[in-house]
């Protein structure tokens, strides 16, 4: 299964590998399908690929750590 997420990172988590971690610890197959940072603020469109449980662990994690998670249906081309 894959989903597309939009992902808003705040100033503290820029520099954080909490893709990295997310993907190790449940399983997962990140794509980066764009991405933004500036020094306060990191916006990204991952793919995520992996079963649904683990995505859905995945996603979690990433809001429990600060991050806003928002699923992005259809074109990515904004």
């Amino acid at each position: 299964m894959k989903t597309r997420v939009r992902l808003t990172f705040p100033q503290n988590l820029i520099r954080e590998p909490v893709i990295f971690t997310m993907a190790r610890k449940y399983d997962l197959i990140p794509n980066i399908r764009r991405a933004r940072v500036t020094e306060t603020v990191g916006e990204m469109i991952l793919e995520i690929e992996g079963d649904d449980e683990s995505i859905q662990k995945g996603i979690q994690s990433l809001r429990q750590q600060g991050v806003l998670v928002e699923l992005v249906e259809g074109d990515i081309l904004e």
